[in-house]
């Protein structure tokens, strides 16, 4: 009976019907999202905290990305094949603008889903607040910017993956090691760059401004970053570039300026997508476990205990060593 007399006085207050309400209090998916937030105020403002059972498995996860790039193949590899072991179907979404981002908020509003993968996110306080009405476990991989607390994070070892790249070159004896970073509004590149400048500590070496340049993950910027910093008066015997996209921007300002690679200029790259191998010379990389990475943010998501909102998982990098570093003709 007291419970009824409640549901009664939410219903009243809400002015809603007392099913509806009801609806709210079980996680029911068949309630429109504009009534579900109105009813979740007025329980906020009547004090009733409660914590509404996760709605049925609909078979379904959402694989949202921000941009589609070079490593995207291998994230949805890994989530595909943990999807399909859980016998859950893959829904992949590009999502690159704030309107898209409100098209697809209303669309899994009406569709529901078992889980939320986003990838290389950034978040806005209301985006946030959108998502948690889903009821929804989420998971961050690889998010641009430090990773809210309510939200799980899946990375990899970025400082350690510079860091290694960069004791790489230091140990074949380059001491003029040039870096050209990611956009430093993103999470990772601020890890690789002080990766990189930690190793460069660590050897007794000068940090020179000169030879850091920003760069936004692409080829041409790296292209036009590594020509400016070939042609400077005591130029770089090897560059770290923050992604293999960037490397081939590399390989190319090399081969404008009559460089040969790796006998005049050493390069290493980051993430070891599949043409990091195939290039001539075959690219020195950090490898990402990025299909490892999608595949754990699934299971995490499908888990019936899921990881603690407030803990980021960080896997390993590992540095592959392939022909396009040598040590240098002048140190």
């Amino acid at each position: 009976m007291g419970t009824r007399i409640k549901l009664d006085v939410i219903a009243a207050a809400a002015h809603v019907s007392t099913p509806t309400v009801s609806k709210v209090l079980n996680g029911r998916p068949d309630v429109a999202p504009r009534t579900r937030r109105h009813i979740e105020n007025v329980l906020k403002e009547l004090g009733y905290t409660h914590r509404p059972p996760r709605p049925r498995r609909v078979g379904l996860i959402d694989l949202i990305f921000n941009d589609l790039s070079p490593w995207s193949t291998a994230i949805v590899r890994g989530a595909e094949e943990a999807s399909l072991a859980a016998r859950t179907r893959l829904a992949v979404s590009v999502i690159p603008d704030e309107a898209a981002v409100e098209r697809w908020l209303s669309s899994v509003d009406r569709s529901r889903t078992d889980g939320v993968v986003l990838v290389t996110a950034d978040l806005s306080p209301s985006h946030r607040e959108r998502l948690a009405e889903l009821q929804a476990p989420i998971v961050l991989v690889d998010p641009v910017t430090d990773p809210v607390a309510d939200l799980p994070s899946i990375g990899a070892g970025n400082w350690a993956g510079a860091a290694a790249a960069t004791d790489h070159l230091i140990a074949l004896g380059h001491r003029r090691i040039a870096t050209i970073t990611g956009r430093l509004t993103a999470l990772c590149s601020h890890q690789r760059l002080d990766g990189y400048r930690a190793a460069l500590a660590r050897a007794g070496l000068p940090i020179d401004p000169a030879l850091i340049a920003e760069g936004d993950f692409a080829y041409e910027s790296a292209h036009a970053s590594a020509i400016a910093m070939l042609r400077l008066p005591d130029p770089p015997t090897a560059i770290f570039a923050a992604c293999d996209q960037q490397a081939m921007g590399v390989y190319e300002a090399a081969r404008r300026l009559g460089l040969r690679i790796p006998d005049d200029l050493s390069v290493v790259g980051f993430d070891d997508i599949p043409t990091a191998a195939w290039m001539s010379p075959p690219l020195t990389t950090v490898r990402q476990p990025l299909a490892e990475m999608a595949a754990l943010a699934v299971r995490t998501v499908l888990s019936p205990h899921p990881t603690p909102s407030h803990r980021r998982t960080e896997l390993p990098t590992e540095l592959v060593i392939r022909a396009s570093t040598v040590p240098p003709r002048r140190a």
